[in-house]
């Protein structure tokens, strides 16, 4: 099993970011909330900073646990941590995506999300009751 984190980065209009993943990377074309593999002896918030710098060259702050969600990829079982974050600074740049969007919550599900994700909108639909 791989445990990954994903944050749910907000910026200060309330939007919020999701990446679509390049082509000839894992889940290649489907659109998620940026974040990456949890290093041994490493928290979720320090894997979340690191990986949005070293992915987007973005800062942010982890502030709200989400919940866990453990999904089956073909024959790759993850574990995602997911966190609500807020977009602190940086000039965001592409590593492993191929395109970024910062929507509205309600707006999430117009897009071909990557299934480990959608727990986590239907989570914040609910929160928002748009659900």
């Amino acid at each position: 099993m791989i445990e990954v984190a994903a944050a749910v980065i907000e910026n200060i209009d309330g939007a919020i970011l999701i990446a679509r993943r390049k082509p000839g990377k894992a889940q290649e074309g489907l659109w998620e909330f940026p974040g990456g593999k949890i290093e041994p002896g490493e928290s979720h918030e320090a894997c979340l900073i690191r990986e949005l710098m070293e992915e987007m060259n973005i800062a942010i702050r982890p502030y709200t646990y989400l919940g866990v969600n453990d999904h089956r990829y073909d024959s790759v079982h993850i574990r995602l941590f997911a966190y609500k974050a807020v977009y602190m600074h940086g000039n965001l740049m592409l590593k492993d995506h191929d395109a970024s969007v910062w929507v509205q919550a309600r707006d999430l599900l117009q897009y071909n999300l990557a299934p480990a994700d959608i727990p986590f909108v239907e989570k914040l639909l609910q929160a928002e009751g748009t659900c």
